[in-house]
């Protein structure tokens, strides 16, 4: 949404950190059991500039389907009719079977899974290995004319990344609508499904394929702030060959060496990270590089 936003709609906005990893995942009616089940049925995505659009179009073209937007007819058998919906929305018109999937950002696949209308086919996770879900996107603004604010906020946001890896069940609790505070509208069940999920659970994943790379020892989701340029990079390249709705004239024009380094400023990231233990403290090596891993 941020390459969107900059290059797209000119709004004066960096990507100065990431938030969560992984994260997402492709939910499906139960009688779906592959991707290449999906032809000449509807799946739907929350955003046409999103990660969860590139990587249902890498699995898709992957198995054979080409994704299609028809706004009338059925799609053919080796189609799969892509439609944008909004998040909440999307596991009632799975119960509802109006769409035979969708791909988005938790919980709303483990929203599916302890309601007994969807299961889970594939973690998005497990294609893109660690790849950027939700991050911080500040106004050029505040970046210029505000650092040692900026630098605060940025400080808060790796801060409470790290506390949220270590209090895991927690964070379940404390986001939960049960909580006084109300912070989300999903259960302590829906949530530890995702933050803390029980032992039992990858081997579960892996014996029916949601899970390919169980040696890539993903957490279903997971945090650290560091935007790596070569994730910046390679999904500009990849949104290049994903079908997408509207204008994408900006698109096709992109460099996408340029556009990572025009995206983001990662000057105060690097600060916080330092200064909360570097990369060690998020369990990855101390370094500001490293290679995409894509593999449906």
């Amino acid at each position: 949404m941020t390459v969107w936003a900059r290059f797209g709609s000119k709004v004066p906005a960096k990507v100065v950190a990431w938030n969560h990893t992984s994260g997402s995942g492709l939910s499906v009616l139960p009688h779906i059991n592959s991707v290449k089940d999906l032809g000449g049925t509807t799946v739907a995505i929350p955003f046409w500039y999103s990660i969860h659009n590139v990587v249902l179009q890498i699995l898709l073209r992957e198995n054979g389907l080409t994704p299609v937007s028809k706004r009338t007819g059925k799609p053919a058998a080796n189609e799969v009719n892509l439609v944008v919906m909004a998040p909440a929305d999307m596991v009632p018109a799975l119960a509802s079977k109006q769409i035979s999937g969708y791909i988005v950002a938790e919980p709303f696949n483990a929203a599916s899974e302890v309601l007994g209308v969807g299961k889970m086919l594939r973690f998005t996770g497990d294609v893109w290995k660690d790849h950027a879900c939700c991050l911080v996107f500040m106004h050029e603004r505040d970046i210029q004319q505000r650092p040692e604010w900026m630098q605060r906020a940025v400080n808060a946001m790796v801060k409470a990344q790290l506390w949220t890896r270590d209090h895991r069940a927690e964070t379940a609790a404390l986001l939960a609508k049960d909580n006084p505070n109300q912070y989300t509208p999903h259960s302590v069940e829906v949530l530890t499904k995702v933050l803390a999920p029980p032992p039992g659970d990858e081997s579960i994943y892996v014996k029916s394929g949601a899970i390919k790379h169980a040696d890539w020892r993903e957490r279903r989701i997971d945090f650290q702030p560091y935007p790596y340029p070569s994730y910046t990079e390679e999904l500009v390249r990849r949104l290049k060959d994903t079908l997408v709705e509207g204008d994408r004239g900006f698109l096709d024009a992109l460099d996408p060496a340029a556009a990572g380094r025009d995206l983001v400023d990662d000057s105060f990231v690097k600060k916080a990270i330092v200064a909360s233990g570097g990369m060690a403290a998020f369990g990855l090596p101390e370094t500001f590089t490293r290679s995409e891993v894509i593999v449906a």
